[in-house]
């Protein structure tokens, strides 16, 4: 069923969806977190499902744009496969010096996503398990969960920020929102 709303679930990959393992692009050693795909299945259908995600392995030299392309459309197949439905990602390639729009907790990939899929950011949430998930959710008014899996909010470099709701894992983080 394709979501006729213009509402979304933004969530971040690694950490939240798939086991945190800096800079995989090895699909075989993918490991999805517990629950994560019931969770996404159990995402009420009047969301979209939007995977925005830092890559900054790309700038950095360890894999290509092709690459992640490539590794993200197996994981879309895998979800799919296991009823897990997403309707976009889309992805940062730069570092985190290169002060572009697109990296979280910039906004411009959520943008990006808004005007293709008429999304309405304080109607939507953003799930991650970085501060930068949390402060990017903010910059577009959306609502925040943090999720204590993955860095938990205390990854390198992490800043202080409240997210809006804090939960164990994606599962409960869906259970919230649909409350």
């Amino acid at each position: 069923m394709t979501p006729n709303n213009n509402i979304a679930i933004f969530l971040d990959r690694d950490g939240v969806i798939i086991e945190e393992n800096n800079f995989l692009i090895d699909y075989s050693k993918v490991k999805f977190l517990a629950h994560a795909v019931e969770a996404i299945c159990n995402i009420p259908g009047d969301f979209r499902k939007v995977i925005i995600s830092n890559q900054s392995g790309v700038a950095r030299g360890y894999f290509t744009v092709e690459q992640v392309n490539d590794f993200n459309a197996r994981l879309l197949a895998d979800l799919r496969n296991q009823k897990a439905i997403i309707d976009a990602i889309f992805f940062c390639p730069h570092g985190p010096d290169d002060n572009c729009e697109c990296r979280k907790p910039g906004a411009g990939l959520f943008e990006k996503a808004q005007k293709q899929l008429n999304i309405n950011f304080a109607k939507s949430w953003v799930i991650g398990d970085k501060s930068s998930d949390i402060q990017a959710g903010k910059n577009i008014g959306a609502r925040t969960i943090l999720v204590l899996t993955g860095y938990a909010g205390r990854e390198p470099g992490a800043v202080d920020i409240t997210a809006d709701y804090t939960a164990r894992d994606l599962f409960e983080a869906v259970e919230i929102i649909g409350q």
